[in-house]
């Protein structure tokens, strides 16, 4: 694809954010939802702050030169599990305070549950889910996330935040007053959360992204304009794993989530900003825009002159309907990473959100959150480095997962308790000779 720099090209685009009709391929178009406002909501930032041109830009040169400090092999064997907290804010007007039920914006506790688990299906491409594939080029990106288990003053939380506003019914993503009232009503740190502002969103659109920045090398602008408003906004509509209505049938398995979390991590669309943009990975196709059919059948384009491609309709990054999507490339994946590593937000949160845990004379096992439902987090102290193996038992003592870790110091541990029966469970952790339980309770 052809290179430009992200404030040339933006500048060059006019920020054109509606999607256009396919002029290739065989699906049939028709009038759909305005997927994504991300770039729209980027024009609304920097009309405030030009420097953003300037902070996007410093993070591509420290991504590439990230990217080549590591050779193919080294980034392949890379296997850090990066783990992100997410607060999800729910801005409703449902003067009940009632939750959950058929076009209420206070949507419940399952379908906020529902959408983490998606994001780790489709982030980890997860097999016997709807986000595996077996492409060559597919990944799995090594980032998950969960429910935030303590808020900002360290109190015990279970990552969901509701708040009752009755003066707007509507937020509007193309106007900045917009953007910052939401996150006016609820915010957390951005750099120790992903805060994700689940609401009615105005319009066709049903989410957006803000992109992640560098500090401005050429004026030393610290990274820290716009980051209250620093997040994800998705419609209550398409917020998890919800029922197919026949308004938003095309995108009710939670995928729009999954692609506005790319933008978050610093992916563009396959197409760049505009026709047949840079989308500055190396492994996806040149691509003329995004799909807008209803379905999943091949669609090509003519980037190169002369040469048809066909494009990843699958990729997270397109806008094809939920049950096309099942794929982040290795190039994908490689960007996400470096994004993590260099953009200094995104850096100070995973430091803050998987900084080493202390050691402890004895070992202890800690279990968060407790009772669990789809996954819980073992926090296991102790002293030195040993090897570890961490058990998932039932009452009768049968074991029902077990994970064995080469030699490591205190860690934490992911304990996955997704389709088992509700009930208590006991936790084990072996480190060396040393032996420590705690219960689980799954519901």
């Amino acid at each position: 694809m052809i290179f430009r720099t992200i404030a040339g090209l933006l500048l060059l685009v006019g920020f054109v954010v509606s999607a256009r009709a396919q002029t290739l391929g065989i699906n049939t178009p028709h009038v759909h939802t305005e997927r994504c406002a991300s770039v729209g909501v980027e024009q609304q930032l920097r009309l405030r702050n030009p420097a953003r041109a300037f902070q996007m830009e410093a993070l591509e040169q420290k991504i590439r030169q990230f990217q080549q400090g590591f050779s193919a092999r080294q980034a392949a064997d890379d296997k850090t599990i990066y783990r992100i907290p997410v607060v999800v804010h729910v801005v409703h007007n449902n003067s009940s305070n009632f939750v959950g039920g058929a076009n209420n914006p206070n949507i419940s506790d399952e379908q906020i549950q529902s959408q983490i688990r998606v994001l780790n299906e489709d982030y980890r491409r997860q097999a016997g889910t709807n986000g595996f594939n077996t492409s060559l080029i597919g990944a799995d990106t090594g980032i998950e996330f969960y429910l935030a288990q303590t808020d900002p003053q360290g109190q015990q939380s279970n990552g969901i935040v509701r708040k009752y506003y009755d003066k707007k019914a509507k937020f509007d993503p193309y106007t900045y007053d917009d953007l910052k009232l939401i996150s006016d009503i609820s915010y957390w740190p951005s750099d120790r959360y992903l805060n994700i502002w689940v609401t009615n969103l105005e319009g066709l659109t049903i989410g957006y992204g803000q992109l992640p920045l560098a500090a401005d090398t050429l004026k030393a602008l610290p990274d820290t304009a716009d980051e209250k408003i620093d997040g994800v906004v998705i419609s209550y509509t398409i917020f998890g794993a919800t029922n197919c209505t026949p308004s938003y049938k095309l995108y009710c398995q939670g995928r729009t989530t999954t692609h506005e979390v790319g933008h978050w991590l610093g992916l563009f669309h396959t197409w760049g900003f505009s026709d047949c943009g840079d989308d500055y990975i190396y492994d996806t196709p040149p691509t003329l825009n995004g799909n807008t059919s209803t379905g999943c059948g091949p669609i090509f384009s003519e980037c190169i002159p002369g040469k048809r491609t066909k494009n990843l309709v699958e990729n997270y990054m397109d806008y094809s309907p939920d049950v096309c999507m099942n794929m982040f490339t290795i190039g994908q994946r490689s960007r996400m990473r470096a994004v993590l590593a260099v953009s200094p937000r995104r850096r100070q949160l995973i430091v803050n959100a998987n900084g080493p845990l202390g050691e402890s004379e004895q070992l202890t096992i800690l279990m968060l959150p407790n009772p669990a439902q789809i996954e819980a987090t073992a926090e296991i102290r102790f002293k030195g480095a040993k090897a570890l193996t961490v058990e998932l038992l039932d009452l009768s003592g049968k074991l029902v997962r077990t994970q064995n870790l080469s030699t490591t110091v205190s860690t934490r541990v992911s304990v996955s308790v997704s389709g088992l029966p509700k009930g208590m469970y006991i936790v084990r952790a072996i480190a060396g000779s040393e032996k420590a339980a705690t219960r689980l309770l799954v519901n």
